[in-house]
């Protein structure tokens, strides 16, 4: 974004209100806001990476806001619902302008057209492969991209933007149809957890006492407290990649975020096997999905000592590693 805003305060006619809080929706990492006055900037990041990236460089952060401010700026996301929602949103809370940011693989012409159906909006900057415009804050004239708070995938509570919010994703449920409910023991952890399918249907394990839902997206972890009201879920709001578990912990499961937006990035992945193997006890296991062409076994055998394909298809693979071999 830092291009595009930078050029669009220089010389393409955008001013900052004088006065008033600065809200910016769902930047990113490489998200640069240095041309903003940090002071005033109020950053709301749902993504728990994120939170802390803007949190170490001295940015009020927070991972919802419905409070008014001055000026909103939506950096689009990939999913057109969620970009559509955010939008709707930063219209009822901003008092003055909207801008909106946005890479053109990411929609933003896409956007723009919509838009321009239903309010004024004035000539978009493009640098860097995208652009970058801004409206004044018209809130009834975007009440109908505010969907339901919650929307529904086969019987379960999702949200616009959050993995798999249409259906149960076809990766996880080939996990659950082969998971040991019985091997899975007393503690399990589930970790990159969602709107909680997997976790789920861990707890359909009478002997399992506690699963662990460890989830970066704050909606979608939201959505996995209503997915499962069970005492023996407990949810936790953190990057996958650095939490630390609690006790001993049996069996960890996951099918792993591959893609970092549109690109793959399978040493994300690669994090999260890491982290498993962290927070496993020397005897715990491992269950996880992947697609079939990502080559994540030999990351599984430098964390574990036992490693084997236990079910699959033409499109996915479920892996099993056993003995971490960092003792914790």
């Amino acid at each position: 974004m830092s291009a595009r805003l930078t050029l669009a305060l220089e010389a393409g006619g955008l001013a900052l209100p004088e006065t008033g809080t600065i809200s910016v929706l769902s930047p990113t990492s490489t998200t640069d806001l240095s041309a903003l006055p940090r002071d005033r900037v109020q950053i709301v990041a749902p993504f728990k990476p994120c939170f802390d990236f803007f949190k170490a460089q001295g940015f009020d952060c927070v991972a919802q806001s419905d409070s008014p401010c001055a000026m909103a700026i939506v950096s689009l996301p990939r999913a057109k619902a969620q970009a559509r929602k955010l939008i709707a949103d930063a219209s009822i809370r901003s008092s003055g302008l909207v801008v909106v940011d946005g890479a053109k693989t990411d929609g933003i012409d896409s956007i723009l057209k919509e838009l321009r159906k239903l309010l004024e909006v004035g000539a978009p900057l493009s640098k860097a492969h995208g652009k970058i415009f801004w409206f004044r804050a018209e809130p009834e004239a975007l009440s109908d991209w505010r969907p339901p708070a919650q929307s529904e995938a086969d019987g379960f509570a999702t949200a616009p933007g959050v993995f798999s919010a249409d259906s149960i994703d076809p990766a996880s449920q080939l996990l659950a149809n082969f998971l040991p409910k019985r091997q899975l023991g007393r503690q399990v952890v589930d970790l990159g957890a969602g709107w909680g399918y997997l976790g789920l249907q861990a707890l359909g394990a009478p002997q399992v006492k506690a699963v662990d839902f460890v989830e970066a997206d704050r909606v979608a972890l939201e959505c996995a407290r209503l997915n499962v009201p069970d005492p023996r879920a407990r949810f936790h709001w953190a990057d996958a990649t650095r939490w630390t578990a609690e006790g001993v912990i049996d069996s960890v499961i996951m099918n792993p975020p591959f893609h970092i937006g549109r690109q793959a990035e399978p040493e994300l992945g690669r994090a999260f096997i890491a982290a498993a193997e962290r927070i496993l006890s020397p005897s715990g296991q491992l269950w996880m999905v992947a697609n079939r062409h990502l080559p994540y076994e030999a990351a599984l055998e430098k964390h574990f000592r036992r490693v084997q394909e236990t079910a699959g298809d033409t499109r996915f693979k479920v892996l099993h590693a056993t003995r971490p071999r960092r003792v914790r």
